[in-house]
């Protein structure tokens, strides 16, 4: 009887249904335990994915693993794009020249180091260069693992990291496409296949604001402007609208990418950031038409100088169906349950752990492993004091970072989120419309000639009181407007927490390395040649170093994390040796 137009219903074996359970239950149960232990529960997935794929006991049916990876690809996107839908665009633009910078230092070194296998292995240049590619990327999916674990994903430091690791992995996508025509005839290769992922990933970052400037922004004003309760509004109100609209964006975001030549990961974040501004958008149009409305029905004079948050009722109404909202909804479940397992799985099955012990092969894998991590643990230096001063020199906002620096001293006395303690309360009076600076605090040679019989020793309490308060203190409590916080750069972190955070998440190659290097390997790009080392023995070092750096990377941040928090905790219990957060501003967004 034919079968090829369906697919007939067999009830598994009890011995299939078996390992799928316990696969499922190891994912889930193990991650958790090292998530709690050293916050990197994802390597325990990878272990298990080598244990149960291919390279281990094999338990799982080629087809089955086949269907994992795919899977697992499912839930690389879709935590890319959780990654995006965190994303502040105001901090995004603050910090995007050091992250450019980061992401520079994190791809220029690897492919530079890698040139020490034409002596460690006798590799040929060619082959050198192709090892720095797989190695220059960045684990985009275990990088937002380990922020969302660690809690930093909403940092200053997160969106450092976030936007490096994505500028390494555009990189490293479109050193695939070069790799991959480097492998094949001479006759193949054109300028195109360069020059295409490189523009279509400019286009795709430069026309993305573009079309939420010109497109995206009036539509919002117009649809949260609308305050008539109609049908339509409804519907574009109700929680299943909104997911649709959400997954269509995404969809067709990664598809335009992917037929456009360009990294279908690099749109999935685009997706997630459009929708984070779209939602800041209409929240902040519906607050003003709200409050216009408001103030035509009661017919009230009010203030507008100042900057104003959100209503409480308009932020909830807008929070409850947000992208983060709606994500976390309908996909974070299914994601961290088994998408998300199933990728790091997946990255387990492609290490060929059978061949990778031969004498040779182990000691060159560890020597390049070591060079690999050092190449990317260097990003950090970017967050170190004396580098981070000079970058920001050539930054528009530089006046704010020193500013904030001149006045580090004042926290550096105090345990974190106190200030030195003042006897009296400072003396302020109401502003003043007519005066812009009449909400300045009192200074002595200011104080009204109307006022009764002043007592000196009052005001001499009084200027002692205001010159102990830092001035970065005294502008808070100034009832005028302020820039946003995310457009101010941090003070600096009298430690080097973050600059060995931001260093050890960069390690991990995940995803990316393992396609870069696999491709090159398919391509021909490692075969042997005539003097060259086996083809095989040159794509298992670059493996050793892939596969180590996935490991040590979240490890490393897991046990900097692990301390962090004991070192935050003891700041906020007052004990004075641990006076101040050892992430500074670097932790706060």
């Amino acid at each position: 009887m034919p079968t090829e137009d369906y697919l007939p219903f067999h009830e598994p074996a009890i011995l299939t249904i078996l390992i799928t359970t316990s696969f499922l239950l190891l994912l889930n149960g193990v991650s958790f335990i090292l998530d709690k232990a050293i916050y990197c529960g994802l390597l325990g997935q990878i272990f298990i994915g080598v244990a149960w794929g291919a390279p281990g006991a094999a338990l799982l049916s080629t087809a089955t693993q086949e269907s994992i990876v795919q899977l697992g690809y499912l839930g690389l996107i879709l935590l890319v794009y959780e990654g995006g839908l965190s994303a502040s665009i105001p901090a995004l633009k603050a910090n995007l020249w050091l992250s450019s910078v980061t992401a520079l230092l994190g791809i220029g070194a690897p492919i530079g180091v890698s040139y020490v296998l034409i002596r460690l292995a006798n590799a040929s240049p060619l082959q050198a260069f192709a090892a720095g590619a797989a190695l220059c990327s960045t684990s985009l999916g275990t990088t937002f693992t380990i922020l969302s674990t660690s809690g930093l994903h909403t940092s200053r430091l997160g969106v450092v990291l976030t936007s490096a690791a994505m500028l390494d992995d555009v990189v490293g996508l479109v050193m695939l496409q070069v790799i991959s025509n480097l492998g094949g005839s001479s006759s193949s290769f054109t300028a195109s296949t360069v020059i295409r992922p490189v523009f279509v990933s400019l286009a795709f970052a430069v026309f993305t604001p573009l079309l939420c400037l010109f497109v995206f922004k009036p539509l919002a004003r117009i649809l949260s402007g609308s305050c008539s309760n109609t049908h339509l509004l409804r519907a574009y109100h109700w929680h299943g609208t909104v997911f649709v609209t959400n997954t269509t964006i995404l969809l067709s975001f990664v598809t335009a990418a992917s037929y456009a030549g360009t990294s279908n990961l690099f749109a999935a974040y685009l997706a997630g950031a459009v929708i984070s501004w779209w939602d800041e958008e209409s929240a902040r149009s519906a607050e003003a038409h709200s409050t216009k409305a408001h103030l035509e029905d009661v017919k009230t004079t009010v203030k507008l100088g100042s900057e104003k948050s959100l209503s409480p009722g308009i932020e909830s109404e807008f929070n409850s169906r947000s992208g983060k909202a709606i994500y976390k909804r309908m996909y974070a479940t299914p994601v961290n349950t088994i998408l998300k397992p199933f990728f790091f799985a997946s990255i387990g099955f492609s290490i060929p752990i059978s061949r990778m012990f031969s004498g040779s092969v182990i000691w060159r894998g560890l020597v390049y492993s070591l060079l690999m991590a050092f190449s990317k643990l260097i990003c950090g230096l970017t967050l170190v004091q004396p580098l981070f001063t000079l970058l920001l020199r050539s930054s528009t906002l530089n006046s704010n970072v020193e500013t904030n620096n001149n006045n580090g001293h004042a926290s550096s006395k105090c345990p974190l989120g106190t200030y030195p303690k003042a006897d009296p309360a400072p003396i302020s009076r109401p502003k003043d419309d007519s005066n812009p600076d009449s909400s300045e605090l009192f200074q002595p040679e200011n104080v009204p000639t109307r006022t009764p019989s002043p007592d000196p020793n009052r005001i001499a309490r009084a200027t002692n009181t205001i010159k102990s308060i830092p001035k970065d203190v005294a502008s808070d409590l100034k009832p005028t407007p302020h820039p946003p916080p995310s457009t101010i750069k941090p003070k600096q972190a009298k430690s080097l927490y973050p600059s060995l955070l931001l260093g050890s998440a960069m390690i991990a190659r995940g995803e990316i390395g393992f396609l870069i290097s696999a491709v090159a390997q398919a391509s021909g790009v490692f075969n042997s040649r005539a003097g060259r080392p086996d083809s095989d023995e040159l794509f298992l070092i670059i493996t050793w170093a892939i596969m180590l750096c996935t490991i040590g990377g979240p490890l490393a941040v897991g046990l900097l994390v692990r301390r962090v928090r004991r070192v935050q905790t003891r700041a906020r219990e007052g004990d004075e040796g641990c006076a101040e957060d050892p992430l500074g501003g670097w932790g706060i967004l």
